[in-house]
């Protein structure tokens, strides 16, 4: 669906996009004022009704501004994808079409990690993922389950839900005694904690958007106890070119690069490495990948200067 807004002195377009649980529009970049820094908390952003808002804070203090607020929040989330079918197109809010692509992309990444993070020694070891907003387990049964042996879901639509157990579940072609989906938590982000030291990728993808700021930290502080020794995030997410969209259909914030980057630091993670997504039709959301751990990169070690130290040095 293409949609035109006019607000203010400039035109606003965008399509909507949707992802496994999550769906928004694309709006172009906002122009800040020359020579200000801005904190991405600070910066302006824009709800798919073209109105803007000052700051993200100002967006959240009237959305979800007290308890009730909140909980309608939550709950208007849920309402909006128990309105979708059970399907991939569903799930993908009509882009059916981003499937394969999307699924290439993150299993050359997820590739990459294993190379960088996985021994082969832990590789024999069995691997467990937590799929995060897994609605009818198109992530784990076109990709997950493949790499990992075990692989739980974490989804709070029902019915979507369902679908994945249908598919997945014991007895399914999908699923051996080398590689199957376990556990099927109909919980969402905001309320669950996982097992202690039981993951070793934790998946989050098209989801996080629901989260309200506060929330968003607060999961990924919990979640941190899941994971194994050596064990990370991945998250997977639209992009916002600055600032944020706030959909007022499904209840969700696409943020920007530099929003996501705050927001890792008030969890206490690190940035290990990030990828674009690439092969999407034009017009929707940019998508990235990050892999995040708690522990900080290791740097190289820096090379020492070939300048003799005590050289004399030209003051100018």
């Amino acid at each position: 669906m293409l949609c035109c807004y006019w607000v203010g002195t400039y035109s606003v377009f965008g399509t909507r996009s949707g992802g496994l649980t999550a769906c928004a529009w694309q709006f172009p970049s906002f122009s800040f004022p020359p020579n200000r820094k801005i904190r991405c908390m600070d910066a302006a952003g824009l709800d798919s009704n073209g109105r803007e808002f000052d700051t993200a804070g100002d967006m959240w203090r009237e959305q979800v501004g007290d308890p009730t607020k909140k909980t309608q929040w939550y709950r208007d989330g849920v309402s909006y994808w128990e309105g979708v079918t059970a399907t991939v197109d569903g799930v993908l809010g009509g882009f059916a079409n981003v499937n394969e692509p999307d699924i290439s992309c993150s299993e050359d990444f997820l590739n990459v990690l294993f190379s960088e993070r996985f021994s082969a020694d832990a590789r024999c070891q069995p691997l467990v993922a937590l799929d995060c907003g897994s609605g009818i387990g198109r992530v784990t049964k076109n990709l997950l389950i493949r790499y990992f042996n075990e692989v739980d879901l974490l989804e709070p639509v029902s019915h979507f839900l369902d679908t994945a157990r249908e598919t997945l579940g014991l007895g399914c072609q999908t699923n051996s005694n080398m590689h199957k989906a376990v556990n099927f938590y109909c919980v969402p982000l905001q309320d669950f904690t996982p097992d202690t030291g039981r993951y070793d990728v934790i998946w989050i993808q098209w989801c996080i958007g629901h989260l309200t700021d506060e929330d968003f930290v607060s999961f990924f502080k919990r979640a941190k106890v899941g994971l194994k020794p050596g064990g990370l995030f991945v998250l997977k997410e639209n992009i916002a070119r600055s600032g944020f969209v706030l959909d007022n259909e499904d209840r969700s914030v696409t943020r920007s690069d530099l929003y996501f980057k705050e927001l890792f630091s008030r969890c206490g993670l690190h940035v290990y490495k990030s990828k674009d997504q690439k092969g999407f039709p034009e017009g929707l959301f940019a998508v990235k990948m990050y892999a995040l751990t708690t522990e900080a990169p290791k740097r190289a070690p820096r090379k020492k200067s070939k300048i003799a130290t005590n050289r004399p040095r030209t003051i100018h």
